[in-house]
C-alpha cells in the first residue's frame, strides 16, 4: 500500500497540497525522534482476500483471518497513538485519523476465534471444543492399543531388533519382520529401504483412526461454520475497513518519506509567493548518502535567484561541480514539488514552478535520426515555445555540440528570449559570449566555481557575481599533458587571457583564506577580552579582601582597648582590696607598667606600620592630584544616560576606553585599539583622555602582570601541615590564578593523615563552577595525599 502511494507521486504547483504534505513529512519526523515507540508493523494489505468476501455464503480463509486481526490491532494502536496525543503537536497526522471509521467490535471477536499462531481457538464454538476432545481421547486410546500390539509382537520374536512404534502416512504402525508381516493381521502401510521390514497398523488401532478421521472432518466443518458467521458480521464493515486499509498505507507512506528524511537530514524550508528562490546549505541527497558510507562529507551549495536576477550562467573548471549544482537545484526542487523535505537548511526559501524544463546530458537517437546537437535544439525550442515567469529552467553545457562561435551564438539569443519571458534558470557552459551576456542583460548574474590554482584542485563552492575560468591548460597539465603541446597551445590563444583568469581566480582564493584568518584573529580577540574580564574580576575580589582586612584589624584594635580598659579597672579594685598596702600596691602598678608596655608595643608597631602606609597613600594621592592636573581639564561629567561615543570607566579599576556599541546590557568599549566586552552595569562615565605617546600603556601593565603570573605560577599547591583556615587562603587565591591563566589541570598536596585538610578542600572545589571534575591522583603520584583538579 505504501509504494502505491509512492508510485502516485507526483509533481504539483499547488501550495496547499505541498504543505500539507510537507507538514505530514514534518509532524512524522518529529515523532520518530521524539523517543516515542510508533506501531510499525503488520501493515497488511487485505483489500483484495475482503472485495471477495462481499458475496453472501462467502467466509474468510484462516489464514486471511490472521492477517486481518494483525492488521486491525495495528490500525486500533495507530488510531489509540494520535488520540492521547495533543491537537496542536500532530494536527496533520491526527486529521487523517478523524476520516477513519474503524469497526472496533470485530477486533475482539477476531481475538476470540484465532490465536497468535495463527489456529483456530478451541473455544471458538462449544461443538468444536466437544470434537476436538474426542480426538484427543481417541488418538490415545490408539497409542495405547499400538503400544500393547507391539509389546506382544516384540515378545513372539516378529519385531526386528532396536525397533519401536513410528508413524507412517499419520497412523502409528508396528515394525515387524518381512516373513511375519501376516502374523498380527492389520493393514501394512509401508516397508523399509532394504525390504526386510513391513509397518503394519494394528487391526483395533485400524478401527480407531478411522473414527478420528471422522471427527476431523467434522471438525473442518465446524470451523467453516464458525468461519461463516465471523463473515457474516464482517460483511457490513468491508467499506470502512477498505478506508481503514488506505489509511494504513497512507500512515506508511508518510512514515517512509520521515525515514528518508532522517537518513538524508532533509528539513522542511519556507515555501515563499514572492519571486526569490534561497538555497542554504543545501546538498544532493544522493550525493549526501554515497560520500557518507564513504565517511566523506558534501561541500554544501548556497544560490540566490531573484526578479532582479532570475537566470544564474555557472562557469568553472571541468570536474569542478558546475552540473553537480545545476543538479541539486533540480532534484530539490522536484522534491518540494512532490511533497518531500529537502536536503537544505529550513531557513531556505522556495518558490513553486508550474514548469521545470531540464536539458541534460546526451540524448542522441539512431532510431529517430537525432544527433547530439539536434537533440539539445529539439529542447530549446519546446522551451522557448512553454516557458513562461513560472518555469525552471536546467541546461549543462549550454551550447555546446557544434562550432563553437555558432552554437554560443544560438545559445545567446536562446538565453535572451528565456529572459524577456522572465523565466528563472540554472545554466552551466564554457561560452565566453554567454558569460559576457550575463553581465550585459538585466535579469542575469554569472557564478563561478571556485578553483584553487596553486593546489590545482577544484573547491566545490559557487561564488555568484562573476564568471569563472575553464582552467583547461591547468587541468591539462595535472593529467600529465604534454608540455610542449601546451605552450604551443598558450600561444595560439594568448597568454594574456589565461594570465587574466588565473589572477582572478586566485585572487578570491586569497580572499577567502584573508576571511579565515580574520576569523582566527576575531576569535583571539575574544579571548582576550574573556581572560582581562577574568582579571579584573580577580582585582575586584581581592579589593573586597582588603576591605575584609581593614574590618578584622579595627575589631581587633576594639578588642585591645576593651581589654585595656579591664586592666585599669582591675589594677583599680586590687589597690582597693590590698587597703592601701605599699609594697602590695607597687607589685599591682608593675603589673599595670607592663600591660601598658605591650599595648604600646603593640601601638608602635601599628603607627609605625599607618605611618609608612599614610606616607606613601598621601605620596600616591599628592602624584595621582599631579597627574589629574596635568592630564584632565577642570570638566564636568553630565548626569545623562551612558550610550555609544561616550568615554566609560571600568568601575572599581583605572580602565577607561571609549563606548562603541550597546546592545542591551551588553557593551563593547575600545581601551587602545583593543575591544573588550563587558555589562553595562560595570560602567560608569569618565573624561576623554587626551592622546598620548603612552595610550596602550593600561593593556601593556595588564598583559605584563598576566604574563608575570603566568611565568611564576606552579603546578602545585603544598598545604600540608597549614591549619584549616590559612590553607582555605591560600587554596582561594591559587584558584583564582589558575582559572585567570586558563589553566587545564593543577595539583594540591594535603597529606593522607586523618584526611581533615582534605574533605575541606574538596567541599571548596565543589563550589568552583569553573572545575570540571577533581580526586585522588594515580598511586604511583601519591594516590589520596593529593587532589587533581581538571578545570
Amino acid at each position: 500500500m505504501g509504494q502505491h502511494f509512492v508510485n502516485k507521486l507526483k509533481f504539483t504547483s499547488n501550495y496547499n497540497v505541498i504543505k500539507k504534505l510537507l507538514d505530514q513529512s514534518s509532524e512524522f519526523v518529529h515523532l520518530l525522534t521524539s523517543g516515542n515507540t510508533f506501531p510499525a508493523k503488520d501493515f497488511i494489505d487485505l483489500r483484495q482476500d475482503l472485495s471477495q468476501l462481499k458475496t453472501p455464503g462467502s467466509y474468510i480463509e484462516q489464514e486471511v483471518l490472521f492477517n486481518l486481526k494483525a492488521s486491525l490491532f495495528v490500525i486500533n494502536e495507530i488510531i489509540i497513538y494520535f488520540e492521547n496525543t495533543e491537537d496542536e503537536e500532530y494536527p496533520q497526522l491526527k486529521s487523517l485519523v478523524d476520516q477513519v471509521y474503524f469497526p472496533v467490535e470485530l477486533l475482539p471477536e477476531a481475538e476470540r476465534i484465532i490465536d497468535e499462531k495463527g489456529n483456530i481457538r478451541d473455544n471458538a464454538s462449544e461443538n468444536l471444543k466437544r470434537i476436538r476432545q474426542s480426538i484427543i481421547a481417541k488418538q490415545k486410546k490408539v497409542f495405547r492399543e499400538t503400544k500393547k500390539a507391539f509389546e506382544n509382537a516384540k515378545k513372539s520374536g516378529f519385531v526386528p531388533d532396536n525397533s519401536e512404534v513410528t508413524i507412517r502416512n499419520g497412523r502409528s504402525v508396528i515394525p515387524l519382520k518381512v516373513a511375519d508381516k501376516r502374523s498380527i493381521g492389520g493393514i501394512i502401510h509401508d516397508e523399509s529401504a532394504t525390504g526386510q521390514t513391513v509397518f503394519v497398523e494394528a487391526p483395533i488401532s485400524f478401527e480407531i483412526n478411522n473414527e478420528i478421521r471422522e471427527l476431523e472432518s467434522e471438525e473442518r466443518r465446524e470451523v467453516i461454520k464458525i468461519l461463516v458467521v465471523f463473515t457474516d458480521k464482517l460483511r457490513p464493515s468491508i467499506p470502512d475497513l477498505f478506508d481503514a486499509y488506505r489509511f494504513l498505507g497512507l500512515i506508511d507512506f508518510i512514515r517512509a518519506k520521515a525515514l528518508f528524511s532522517i537518513q538524508t537530514k532533509a528539513s522542511q524550508p519556507t515555501i515563499s509567493k514572492t519571486k526569490s528562490l534561497e538555497l542554504k546549505d543545501a546538498k544532493h541527497p544522493l550525493l549526501y548518502l554515497t560520500l557518507k558510507e564513504q565517511q566523506k562529507s558534501v561541500i554544501p551549495l548556497e544560490l540566490y535567484l531573484s526578479a532582479e536576477n532570475r537566470i544564474l550562467i555557472i562557469s568553472g573548471p571541468n570536474a569542478g561541480g558546475k552540473s553537480i549544482c545545476l543538479k541539486t537545484v533540480g532534484i530539490l526542487q522536484y522534491m518540494l514539488q512532490v511533497g518531500l523535505l529537502v536536503c537544505a537548511s529550513p531557513d531556505s526559501i522556495f518558490k513553486l514552478f508550474d514548469n521545470l524544463f531540464i536539458d541534460i546530458g546526451d540524448e542522441q537517437s539512431l532510431e529517430n535520426d537525432l544527433s547530439t546537437y539536434s537533440s539539445h535544439l529539439l529542447n530549446m525550442k519546446y522551451f522557448l515555445r512553454h516557458s513562461n515567469n513560472k518555469t525552471l529552467v536546467l541546461i549543462d553545457e549550454f551550447g555546446t555540440g557544434t562550432e563553437p562561435q555558432l552554437g554560443g551564438s544560438i545559445a545567446e539569443a536562446t538565453l535572451e528570449q528565456l529572459n524577456n519571458k522572465q523565466t528563472y534558470g540554472v545554466i552551466t557552459t564554457h561560452y565566453t559570449n554567454i558569460k559576457l551576456a550575463a553581465e550585459r542583460m538585466n535579469g542575469l548574474v554569472n557564478g563561478a566555481m571556485l578553483f584553487d590554482s596553486k593546489e590545482m584542485q577544484p573547491l566545490y563552492k559557487l561564488q555568484i557575481g562573476k564568471p569563472g575560468s575553464s582552467f583547461a591548460f591547468e587541468i591539462a597539465r595535472k593529467i600529465g599533458f604534454p608540455e610542449n603541446v601546451l605552450n604551443i597551445a598558450k600561444k595560439k590563444s594568448g597568454g594574456k587571457h589565461v594570465r587574466f583568469d588565473q589572477q582572478l581566480q586566485q585572487l578570491e582564493i586569497d580572499k577567502i583564506k584573508l576571511q579565515k584568518q580574520q576569523q582566527k584573529i576575531d576569535s583571539t580577540d575574544d579571548n582576550l577580552n574573556r581572560m582581562v574580564d577574568k582579571y579584573n574580576e580577580l582585582l575586584s575580589s581581592l579589593e573586597k579582601s582588603k576591605k575584609q582586612i581593614i574590618k578584622e584589624a579595627n575589631e581587633e584594635a576594639l578588642t585591645i582597648i576593651e581589654s585595656s580598659n579591664k586592666a585599669v579597672e582591675k589594677t583599680i579594685r586590687d589597690i582597693k582590696e590590698a587597703e592601701a598596702d605599699k609594697t602590695k600596691t607597687r607589685e599591682i602598678r608593675s603589673e599595670l607598667v607592663k600591660k601598658k608596655e605591650e599595648l604600646i608595643d603593640f601601638k608602635d608597631v601599628g603607627n609605625k606600620n599607618q605611618e609608612t602606609r599614610g606616607k606613601k597613600q598621601d605620596k600616591r594621592g599628592k602624584k595621582k592630584e599631579t597627574i589629574a592636573k596635568k592630564k584632565l581639564p577642570k570638566q564636568i561629567v553630565d548626569n545623562k544616560p551612558i550610550s555609544p561615543g561616550n568615554y566609560v570607566k571600568v568601575k572599581e579599576s583605572n580602565i577607561i576606553g571609549e563606548l562603541i556599541s550597546l546592545k542591551g546590557d551588553d557593551a563593547v568599549i575600545n581601551v587602545n585599539d583593543v575591544k573588550l566586552k563587558t555589562s553595562l552595569s560595570k560602567l560608569e562615565k569618565a573624561q576623554a583622555p587626551k592622546q598620548t605617546t603612552s595610550k596602550r600603556k593600561g593593556y601593556n601593565d595588564i598583559v605584563s602582570d598576566i604574563n608575570q603570573k603566568a611565568a611564576n605560577f606552579q603546578l602545585s599547591l603544598d598545604l600540608r601541615g597549614k591549619r584549616a583556615d590559612e590553607a582555605m587562603s591560600l587554596l582561594q587565591k591559587y584558584i583564582d590564578e589558575a582559572i585567570l591563566l586558563n589553566m587545564s589541570e593543577v595539583s594540591i598536596l594535603h597529606g593522607k593523615g586523618w584526611g581533615i585538610l582534605r574533605e575541606i578542600i574538596r567541599e571548596y572545589l565543589q563550589s568552583v563552577d569553573e572545575i570540571k571534575r577533581f580526586g585522588d591522583a594515580p598511586l604511583d603520584m601519591g594516590g589520596s595525599g593529593i587532589t587533581k583538579i581538571y578545570f
